[in-house]
């Protein structure tokens, strides 16, 4: 086996509420009001649909804003990956990975672990280069099938699609979700019959424009009890047929610990254009609420931190302080 190469879900499609246009000769993130579930292949239109996509909507043309899913793991955490993040605009390499607490950055020492005091007070995140970046892997399940279980699952058992933010609305609802179910369940995750769902709002910061997010549901008409009932059955049944939930979940685990990032150069670049652009637009294809004007004194602040950074890093950038 490959050491340093992490280990993550199988990926089959993409699921996204945005998209990439040229505009002026510069490509930028555009926001969008439902979802398209796409192949992981691009055209010069750009991402091509996958054929889930036709099947989940009952009518060409009508608005996708639900998406009946399972999740592969009982984990939340294996479920939902979400860290402060900062690539290499110009390479695509993750560059500095963190979790509010710690962080692995590469440096010109090679890598280390240093404190993270998250993007907002990190004096190299200023520019707004390191984000919070979640992953959801989902197993998406096409209308008509519901009633056959993992079976009706777009053809893949253990394949899944991927929902990639760095929106703060969706990745804290779908984090408090997810650690809910988890608990009401009993640890049942991966059997839950759910629902993606795209939700909406505005606020004064964001100029009275929508800001679109992804929850996690119950399927309409589901009652939590008798979902949590069945699930409970049906994993006996799966267990009694030599299926083990929490061997997955272990492999899973130890898949991705063998790297120290998750993301290669090349998912980099598509994610840096993608989530990363120099405009003030969110990870979720709205537009983002406004950061609060920075004083004067706050922005002197920063600028002594980071000379701070420089004089005592002896040509090591990041090296003495913390990062994303």
């Amino acid at each position: 086996m490959l050491k340093g190469l992490a280990l993550t879900p199988p990926v089959i499609g993409r699921i996204a509420i945005g998209r990439v246009v040229e505009k002026a000769g510069r490509r930028l993130p555009e926001k969008d009001d439902e979802f398209t579930l796409t192949s992981q292949v691009q055209n010069k239109e750009g991402w091509v649909l996958h054929p889930v996509d036709a099947q989940l909507r009952k009518e060409p043309g009508t608005k996708l804003r639900s998406i009946p899913v399972r999740l592969l793991f009982d984990d939340p955490d294996l479920s939902l990956r979400a860290n402060y993040t900062m690539f290499d605009r110009a390479t695509g390499r993750p560059l500095c990975v963190g979790d509010g607490e710690s962080c692995k950055r590469v440096t010109l020492s090679g890598m280390q672990s240093l404190p993270c005091p998250s993007p907002a007070v990190c004096p190299l995140a200023q520019d707004g280069n390191c984000k919070p970046y979640g992953r959801l892997h989902v197993r998406v399940e096409a209308e008509g099938n519901t009633e056959a279980g993992m079976a009706g699952m777009s053809g893949d058992e253990l394949g899944s699609f991927v929902f990639r933010t760095t929106g703060f609305n969706s990745i804290r609802t779908l984090s408090a979700r997810l650690r809910y179910l988890f608990a009401v369940s009993g640890g049942l995750l991966a059997g839950l019959p759910l629902e993606l769902r795209l939700r909406g709002k505005s606020t004064t910061l964001s100029h009275r424009t929508p800001i679109y997010y992804v929850d996690l549901t119950l399927r309409a008409g589901s009652s939590l009890a008798q979902v949590v009932a069945l699930t409970r059955q049906e994993r006996e049944q799966q267990a009694a047929l030599g299926l083990d939930q929490v061997a997955l979940d272990e492999a899973a685990r130890q898949g991705l610990a063998l790297g120290e990032f998750e993301e290669s150069e090349e998912e980099g670049v598509d994610v840096v254009e993608e989530f990363y652009p120099d405009s003030d637009t969110n990870g979720d294809g709205g537009t983002e609420q406004a950061p609060a004007p920075i004083s004067l004194r706050g922005k002197l602040h920063r600028k002594q931190e980071a000379l701070g950074v420089r004089s005592t890093a002896t040509g090591d950038p990041g090296a003495s302080h913390a990062g994303a």
